[in-house]
């Protein structure tokens, strides 16, 4: 009877305790969930400021769209960059937070001593520094734009009931914006879109130094794939494949050499002369990481022209003079692609050499700069060498400095707002060359029907850019400290068409002056410019169908190299024969075959070079920063099969082939199947689009309610349609200025950055379905709106 009642008691104190914890576990969801509405904007309110002498009104569409209207001349330069700050800060302030913090070197002082390495080497180029000497040099009206920004920035951080989730669970406090840490915005792109090619010069100085010049001849040889737009070409190689010395086979190790994303962009355009309407037509898509929230931020600004401000012939918000709808960068005040209704612009990075080492000796004088970097609770001194070249590093006992344009007093400005009021392509191009932006290859359209392209950026004019470290007597120190004004274009080719890939665009004569900073294989570029002369009329249903070509035409000598290979073993390789026969011949979701033919390529070059990697390795340096160099040298390994390069544990070049075959094949099924079978490797999942928060990366449980649904994945690299597992197309622009209710503008991620907004993933699902989605604002659901005081 006491044993009985034990139980019934032990039973109800269970089911007290269990029922206590649920009800614990419910009140701690309702706190987070009651916390996070807290730190919710207002987008339905009004509010004075002593700023602006007229009404801003700030709307949201139903994708979260900031649409921005200023009433008059007077206040369009005052309150627009006050609106603009507003909007970006209500959405995505943490979000600028990080961007000017990953610039400066300043992690740290948020996220404790795992960030500290990486401020280190971000310190190197003295950003913060570096931002508040451009601000004292620029003209009154970029200062104030900037000016004007921040208190718009500030003034929402202040309206905040409760600071963002990212700050309470980072036990940190959001600090002021301030005028320079828009330069610092821009500096992080500069980081992101340059920073390959730094590494790339260090790689390319050891190889050389380690292997000879005519090892480094061999691997970074041209490409056939080979698409300036003015069809020339650069000689291929011929040359030997160098000997491979017997102990680098020997010490090699097996390892995967992870190539860098390959950060750039496709864009293209036509002429009026094929489109209905007359006028030119123009698509870009970025190809950056992915992240929650997604990078750009959509926009539009309504605000009067400067002849209207001129004439007093002022419009009123309804039917502005000035409309300009496309994307932003939270933190900069600007729309980076988009169109104003007569003009259209996209870019790509132009992969141009903007950086050079210097190596120095003892005779250049090395002075130390103190940076000191704050932890949350202390603070490290970190020294930095600096040199009249540039800031100093040590590899192998040997100082280099570095020379880079982003370290240039013209290298950032307000300059791409000019875009803005800007009406013909001839007007953009003269403003190309005095934009402070990363070079980028800038495509334009306009409502006349003509087309261009320009590089359009901060540029030196040094007229010899090197591959490997240069000599003190090497270097063009004036001339790396003045823009370079002589930039080549183009306008209205005889084809009607242009096309940028990050390949080379530049002529053979031009490349002579600006240099490979690291240009992309060719294959994409290749892939737009043949299908640009497939058809003689186009659509922006045409061209987001051009946007979304994953065809494999790159891949295919791949996919018949391992079918010839494979057929040797007909039984054994039965299966794969069949799912490799029947690839579809695209990086398609259901294409198993494509699975196989990419890890097998991936397999065979990483253990070709697995030598010459595994030396590198040991010198701090890596072949990944040219990888994608690699192709055409493979090859050529392939077709003359020589034994130096052939690992002494196999009798033939074949036997190593099917080698790394099974090896690419083993390692995916181990990822990808639990039961070991061929048909879980489809394309879509070994792909499979998965973009996360960054706070979920470290907190997985918070994964449901921080990060974009995966989805399955479409495309790949080395064709227009580019996406990895976080990489790809950060937004499908689509216009003809002058039709834009036609024009298409798709991204992978909503507007806000807070969970609980309806906008925090509006727009993604319609992306991952390869849908179309408007540039233009839609439903207007709310409306804020500033009022003067």
């Amino acid at each position: 009877m006491s044993i009985s009642f034990t139980k019934v008691l032990q039973s109800n104190v269970t089911k007290y305790t269990l029922t206590s914890l649920v009800v614990l576990f419910m009140l701690v969801l309702l706190a987070i969930y009651s916390v996070l509405r807290l730190s919710m904007p207002s987008l339905n309110t009004s509010f004075n400021s002593q700023d602006i002498t007229a009404p801003v009104t700030i709307e949201r569409d139903e994708l979260g769209t900031a649409i921005i209207s200023a009433s008059n001349r007077l206040d369009a330069s005052y309150a627009l960059g006050y609106a603009l700050g507003y909007a970006h800060s209500q959405d995505r302030f943490f979000q600028m937070d990080l961007l000017r913090r990953n610039a400066a070197g300043e992690l740290a002082e948020i996220f404790g001593e795992k960030a500290l390495e990486r401020d280190k080497n971000r310190r190197f180029h003295q950003l913060r520094k570096r931002a508040q000497m451009i601000f004292d040099g620029l003209t009154t009206k970029e200062k104030q734009t900037l000016r004007v920004y921040t208190k718009g920035v500030n003034a929402a951080l202040k309206a905040q009931t409760l600071s963002s989730f990212e700050y309470l669970l980072t036990q940190s406090s959001p600090q002021p914006w301030h005028e320079t840490d828009s330069l610092l915005v821009i500096f992080s792109m500069y980081l992101d879109l340059q920073g390959n090619t730094i590494k790339r010069d260090m790689a390319l100085t050891q190889i050389k130094q380690t292997f000879g010049p005519d090892m480094l001849a061999f691997l970074t040889q041209t490409s056939h794939h080979q698409a300036a737009l003015d069809d020339s070409q650069i000689p291929y190689f011929d040359g030997d494949i160098p000997t491979l010395e017997p102990q680098l086979l020997a010490q090699a190790n097996s390892s995967t050499i992870t190539a860098p994303l390959e950060v750039g962009s496709n864009n293209w355009a036509v002429t009026g002369e094929l489109t209905k309407s007359g006028r030119a037509m123009l698509s870009d898509d970025m190809h950056l990481s992915f992240a929650v929230p997604i990078i750009w931020y959509r926009a539009q600004l309504n605000y009067p022209s400067i002849s209207d401000a001129k004439t007093n012939n002022v419009p009123n918000n309804t039917n502005p003079s000035a409309q300009i709808t496309g994307v932003s960068l939270p933190g900069a005040p600007a729309i980076v692609v988009g169109s104003n209704g007569k003009l259209a612009w996209g870019f790509t990075n132009s992969y141009v050499d903007t950086a050079d080492w210097v190596e120095i000796d003892a005779n250049t004088e090395i002075a130390l700069e103190y940076e000191p970097i704050k932890l949350p609770s202390s603070e490290v001194m970190h020294t930095v060498q600096v040199s009249e070249y540039g800031p100093v590093k040590t590899v192998n006992d040997k100082n280099y400095a570095l020379s880079w344009v982003a370290h240039q007093d013209y290298a950032v400005n307000m300059g791409l707002i000019e875009l803005e009021q800007t009406t013909t392509v001839d007007q953009a191009m003269a403003l190309a060359s005095s934009i402070g932006i990363p070079a980028q290859n800038m495509l334009l359209a306009d409502s006349q029907g003509n087309a261009g392209w320009k590089i359009a950026g901060a540029l030196p004019s040094r007229s010899n850019p090197a591959n490997v470290a240069q000599t003190a007597t090497e270097v063009q120190t004036q001339a790396w400290q003045q823009p370079q004004p002589n930039v080549p274009s183009v306008i209205n080719p005889l084809s009607h068409r242009i096309w940028t890939a990050n390949s080379r665009v530049l002529s053979t004569h031009d490349l002579a002056q600006f240099g490979d900073g690291g240009y992309a294989l060719g294959a994409r570029a290749t892939q737009i410019r043949d299908r640009l002369h497939e058809q003689e009329q186009f659509t922006e249903t045409d061209f987001f169908n051009l946007q979304l070509d994953n065809q494999a035409r790159f891949l295919q000598p791949w996919q018949q190299y391992l079918l010839n290979l494979l057929s040797q073993q007909p039984k054994r390789f039965a299966e794969d024969v069949k799912f490799i026969n029947q690839w579809g011949d695209c990086a398609c979701a259901d294409s198993v075959g494509y699975s196989l033919v990419k890890h097998f390529r991936a397999a065979m070059i990483d253990q070709s070079f697995a030598p010459i990697e595994t030396n590198l390795t040991s010198q701090g340096s890596s072949l990944a920063v040219i990888k994608r160099y690699l192709e055409t040298p493979m090859w050529q390994l392939i077709n003359q099969q020589p034994k130096s390069w052939l690992p002494k544990q196999f009798q033939s070049w074949d036997e190593f082939a099917i080698s790394a075959y099974k090896q690419a094949k083993t390692a995916l099924l181990k990822q990808h199947s639990q039961d070991n079978q061929l048909a879980d490797l489809r394309w879509g999942e070994v792909n499979k689009l998965d973009i996360k928060h960054p706070f979920s990366k470290q907190m997985p449980l918070l994964s449901h309610w921080l990060d974009m649904p995966a989805a399955q994945g479409y495309g790949d690299s080395f064709m227009p349609a580019v996406q990895g597992a976080s990489f790809g197309a950060s937004q499908r622009f689509i216009v003809q200025p002058g039709n834009e209710q036609d024009a298409i503008m798709s991204i992978p991620g909503g507007q806000s950055g807070h969970p609980l907004s309806p906008y925090y993933r509006s727009g993604y699902q319609q992306y991952v379905n390869n849908q179309a989605t408007p540039l233009l604002p839609q439903t207007i659901e709310h409306t804020l709106t500033i009022k003067p005081r």
